[in-house]
């Protein structure tokens, strides 16, 4: 009984990890009720596949698709093909060829670039509400450098600057800049399909992030249960997740580092991170708790993330292998998005071996 335990407070752990991120995904305009399909086919591929490694809201994809999209129609349109290109890709068992063909070097450089795309995007929300965000920058940047843990770190910097924004409501009477909630998109919406050349390259850049994210974070995730992925089945399961979730409204859910993996039953703990958190969305709590979250609040955690924790290891990698590749990848990726990075990457690689062999 108390290895069942320790699986559902596993469980728990990690949703207080995705509900911020929930609440950050609501402000780009993703609705959290169809959300919920992504997780219920999450939850079933994780069983069906016996993979150790969950789906959840990744800042990365939302911070992505959020920025490269004109409006929320071309977002979701973007993320449900990304989702079906990435199920068939892994179908196919193609991921681990696609990454043998541009390298780690590139791998890692587009990585390092989406990393300053989230530092970015945290110390953007400054101009929003300068009070929340410095909060969160502050609480953030403290309890990393304590504790080195990505979870304790979005825990007590969502969780303090939240009670600040509270404490500023209650004392001034100002509720700062606080998320406004459509709920007439909190419901099973068909999406108006769509596509032109802007969605076609959005496509591919989000794809392109995502398969660098299954590798690194599934394989991350397995690892700590001591386990090996299966990249290719993860990949189809967050692809048809993000569909399933898009086609409705929703936001994308990609596979994470989990602290499941650390559970006594890291399946059962990922199965029921999905349940959970569906549940939560399902019956609409999460849009009654972010009218108290700022989306600010996240601030600190994505500016912390993308200058320490992505940054620094991947742009290392990168540059230690190849510097000129390394160094024109993470630039462009983090100007542009991981697709044109990707390119430019490859086209300056062989150009370099071409005129070296001359």
């Amino acid at each position: 009984m108390g290895l069942y335990l320790k699986d559902i407070f596993a469980a728990i752990a990690v949703v207080f990890n995705a509900i911020p991120m929930a609440v950050f995904s609501l402000s780009y305009g993703f609705a959290a009720f169809p959300t919920a399909l992504g997780f219920i086919v999450g939850g079933f591929g994780m069983a069906l596949t016996h993979q150790i490694a969950p789906i959840s809201l990744q800042a990365e994809s939302i911070v992505l698709a959020g920025t490269i999209s004109h409006d929320r129609n071309e977002r979701l349109n973007i993320i449900f093909y990304s989702g079906i290109v990435m199920a068939v890709l892994g179908f196919c068992g193609v991921l681990t060829k696609t990454m043998d063909f541009i390298g780690p070097c590139i791998l890692n450089a587009m990585l390092a670039g989406v990393g300053l795309m989230l530092a970015k995007a945290g110390f953007d929300m400054i101009k929003q509400d300068k009070f929340v965000s410095a909060v969160s920058m502050a609480s953030a940047l403290i309890v990393y450098f304590a504790t080195n843990d990505l979870i304790w770190t979005i825990a007590f910097s969502v969780i303090l600057s939240t009670i600040a924004h509270l404490v500023r409501t209650k004392v001034t009477g100002d509720a700062g800049n606080m998320l406004e909630i459509d709920m007439s998109k909190e419901k099973l919406i068909p999406l108006k399909l769509t596509c032109n050349m802007h969605i076609v390259r959005s496509v591919l850049a989000v794809c392109t992030l995502q398969i660098g994210g299954n590798i690194a974070y599934a394989t991350i995730t397995a690892g700590i249960a001591g386990e090996t992925a299966n990249v290719d089945a993860i990949t189809v399961y967050s692809g048809l997740a993000d569909s399933a979730s898009a086609f409705f409204g929703g936001g994308p859910v990609e596979a994470i580092i989990s602290g499941t993996a650390a559970a006594p039953h890291p399946i059962l703990a990922g199965i029921m991170l999905a349940a959970i958190v569906a549940a939560i969305f399902l019956t609409r709590t999460i849009t009654r708790i972010a009218k108290y979250i700022p989306a600010e609040t996240i601030s600190g955690f994505l500016f912390v993330l993308g200058a320490f924790a992505v940054f620094p290891q991947d742009a290392t990698a990168a540059l230690t292998e190849d510097p000129v590749v390394g160094g024109c990848v993470i630039i462009v990726t983090s100007f542009s998005d991981p697709f044109i990075g990707m390119v430019s990457g490859i086209a300056l690689k062989y150009a370099l071996m071409f005129l070296g062999g001359m």
